[in-house]
């Protein structure tokens, strides 16, 4: 397989990844509770790391992947100051 070719397999996975995103992002919308509207942010955030890295992969920008490891702790950080917040006294948190 040449350079070219996984290049642009890398690419397609992003452009699949953000399809998906955006299916997720109904879920973010019409969610029916909010525990689901808050997990369907958290793999909006984790769908964006893995498009970052899929892009830093395919258009050997390496730039790409310092993104999306801040990209990935800020969402980590948002996932646990969400819960905290949601969670009912005496719950979990």
């Amino acid at each position: 397989m040449t350079a070219e070719l996984i290049n642009e397999i890398f690419l397609g996975a992003a452009a699949l990844f953000v399809v998906l995103a955006i299916l997720m992002f109904y879920r973010v919308v019409a969610g029916p509770t909010t525990q689901d509207r808050l997990l369907a942010v958290n793999v909006l955030g984790t769908n964006t790391v893995v498009i970052l890295a899929l892009l830093a992969a395919g258009l050997d920008e390496p730039w790409f992947l310092d993104i999306a490891l801040i990209y990935a702790l800020l969402n980590f950080l948002m996932a646990i100051a969400i819960s905290k917040f949601t969670v009912e006294r005496g719950g979990v948190l």
